[in-house]
């Protein structure tokens, strides 16, 4: 019947959506696991041999007059913990109501952060996200600030370079630190660091030239990191290095394509930012726009594998007597949304938001997330949220989807029509598609009504997981009961009897309630239609809510539970429009059928 080819076109479309995410999701996570499990063997191998005295990465390669630093600075990677790293230099302390860490001394780098209100797992318990750690550890990762010029400038602050306190040794939004830096050529540098309530740091360089000579300088950053993520994003995300410069504009490299493409050089930029992004968090540099500057994204392979984003301004000239101040920013913290946006506004930083990765639909999925997020100030849950949105969805589409249900009940109620014309134009399947066209438009019937209501879903579907996957806000986002992270899959199984029996389960078998309840509310939707009477059809009708509740089971919590919800609705709604219309309701008959007894053929 006609109406069963319109809903079989409904489920190519929601077979299309479930093909797209095992591609995208279901196959690099496999990928990520082998990924994440060379990084720990690579870990391992690197301390043993620190523990043998052969660690890469002791030696710092020569820098040439102007050159920025690309090495680390000298120390070996070490078996050592991270506070024991910490400990083994001097450091002034960074306390602010969102970060807790040091600046260490040497080198005046940021090499110590860890964020106040993330943890690692969902347990309130477990440790803080360390997101920058001293280069001596297998996971280095930091933000340094430098110069780099000729030689009669003499000895300029560098990775090695030990700077002095001068006044308050603890830095909050309140209280700047100052470290201080004299050069065997008069050339006194005057650093001062500020941070605000959340991730931004400001340094503020003045150099003073107390010589007898002028001289040229370079202010540089660089972001540099020698590990990667444990376990890789999938391909909607991107994670690597990143920046917004110059004429390109935004420029995303991943990790591999540095790996094999070694370095990429853009041109130069009187404005924007670049570093280092992980799926959640990020450490970047926001150069002064006082003096253009040159970017530049690297992977280096002599000592120490390592990636780096840097920046180094154009000729800084001072006048003996003459003095200068050179401002940077440094962001280091979560991806909030909302943070990010404002940094964009306020310190007007050019196109900051695309530090989150919006996708080529961020015109949806903004929309979406500010919908949510608008929601969840009011419910004070992200679940209670993702329901609230499915209505108001709903709502928008109402006439739209009207129009479509009536038209499939309108569709059912002249099925007697269409029997008899494929019953008389049998042999003439011309004059049969005539009779249907003329049958439609005198019945003015859409024939591809029943398409609408799954094809509406499939940008809510992507623009929801994408706010799901990216936005830390719903990291860790509890529901209720069972679910405390919406952004993760249902952590429960019909296998083990949702928990009593302690087993461990591969991941195929990981059902969950909610799986099953959006694989229950699919059912039902399926059979408010009549069963197609070709036998391949009815068993397409029929295990085809099996099918999808294995293959949602390993989707986000959140996503299930507005599948699930969205079904219940899309009941509601067309039962209600079917029987306004006047067309029967079949799912009470289609169950009724699906469990009773069929006869035998002997019978």
């Amino acid at each position: 019947m006609e109406n069963n080819r319109n809903f079989f076109i409904t489920i190519a479309l929601s077979v299309l959506i479930l093909a797209l995410w095992q591609y995208l999701y279901v196959m690099p996570r496999s990928e990520m696991q082998r990924e994440a499990a060379r990084i720990e063997e690579q870990r391992v191998a690197e301390q043993k041999k620190a523990a043998q005295g052969t660690s890469p990465g002791a030696s710092e390669t020569p820098v040439q007059p102007g050159t920025i630093p690309n090495a680390p600075g000298g120390n070996a990677v070490t078996p050592a913990g991270r506070e024991q790293a910490i400990a083994s230099t001097s450091r002034v302390k960074i306390d602010t109501p969102s970060l807790e860490g040091s600046i260490n001394l040497t080198g005046a780098r940021l090499d110590d952060l860890k964020l106040k209100h993330y943890t690692e797992t969902v347990d309130k318990n477990s440790p803080k996200i360390a997101l920058l750690n001293p280069e001596s550890l297998p996971n280095g990762y930091f933000a340094e600030i430098g110069f780099v010029g000729e030689d009669k400038a003499g000895t300029l602050p560098g990775p090695k370079t030990v700077w002095n306190v001068d006044g308050n040794p603890t830095l909050t939004p309140a209280t700047p630190v100052t470290l201080t830096f004299t050069n065997d050529k008069g050339l006194t540098f005057k650093r001062t660091f500020s941070v605000d309530n959340d991730y931004m740091f400001t340094v503020s360089d003045t150099v003073q030239n107390s010589g007898s000579s002028p001289v040229s300088l370079f202010n540089y950053g660089r972001i540099t990191r020698f590990d990667k993520p444990a376990v890789a994003s999938i391909y909607v995300l991107h994670e690597g290095l990143i920046g917004v410069t110059g004429s390109e504009g935004l420029q995303e490299h991943k990790y591999a394509d540095l790996e094999k493409n070694k370095q990429y050089t853009p041109s130069k930029s009187k404005d924007g930012w670049l570093g280092i992004t992980d799926k959640y968090w990020a450490a970047t540099l926001v150069p002064t726009e006082a003096q253009e500057f040159q970017p530049n994204f690297a992977y280096y392979e002599d000592g120490r594998h390592r990636y780096q984003a840097d920046f180094r301004t154009d000729a800084i000239a001072l006048q003996p007597g003459e003095s200068k101040t050179i401002e940077s920013e440094i962001f280091a913290g979560a991806k909030e949304v909302n943070k990010i946006n404002a940094y964009e506004k306020d310190r007007k930083i050019r196109l900051f938001e695309k530090l989150i990765d919006w996708g080529w639909f961020w015109f949806i999925t903004q929309p979406m997330f500010s919908l949510i997020d608008t929601l969840y100030k009011f419910f004070g849950n992200f679940g209670l949220a993702i329901l609230a949105t499915t209505v108001i969805v709903k709502a928008l589409f109402f006439p739209l989807a009207n129009k479509s249900y009536a038209s499939m009940a309108n569709m059912k109620k002249v099925q007697p029509k269409m029997l008899e014309i494929r019953e008389k134009y049998a042999d003439d399947k011309m004059k049969q598609q005539q009779a249907m066209m003329e049958l439609y438009k005198t019945e003015k019937i859409n024939p591809l009504a029943g398409c609408w209501p799954v094809a509406l879903q499939i940008p809510v579907f992507f623009s929801l997981y994408k706010v799901l996957y990216i936005t830390i806000e719903m990291r860790h986002a509890p529901f209720f009961g069972w679910i405390q992270d919406l952004a993760a899959p249902d952590p429960t199984s019909i296998f083990n009897l949702f928990g009593l029996i302690p087993v461990t389960l591969p991941h195929m078998l990981m059902i969950g309630v909610w799986p099953l309840i959006m694989g229950v509310t699919m059912f039902l939707q399926m059979r408010m239609n009549p069963t197609p009477p070709d036998p391949t059809q009815a068993a397409i009708f029929t295990w085809m809510p099996v099918i999808f509740t294995f293959m949602m089971a390993g989707f986000p919590a959140g996503l299930v539970i507005y599948w699930a919800w969205n079904n219940t609705l899309s009941i509601l709604q067309q039962g209600v429009i079917m029987k306004r219309q006047g067309a029967k309701i079949e799912l009470w008959d289609n169950l009724v059928a699906l469990f009773r007894k069929k006869p035998s053929p002997a019978e």
